[in-house]
């Protein structure tokens, strides 16, 4: 932990830095992944959006 201390002796703590890394493209299996999650999310919020409208 990287600390400090002004001219009226109050300690100013910094956190941690992580190291900085770049992300990488994901996976053609991974891709698919995110497809099948997107499809399944877009038919709960719509069957969600649908009872509700159907119930009021």
């Amino acid at each position: 932990m990287y600390t400090t201390v002004n001219e009226d002796g109050i300690l100013n703590n910094y956190a941690a830095e992580p190291k900085v890394y770049y992300a990488e493209y994901p996976a053609i299996w991974e891709q698919r992944k995110y497809l099948i999650q997107g499809v399944f999310a877009t038919l709960i919020v719509t069957s969600l959006v649908l009872v509700g409208f159907s119930v009021s």
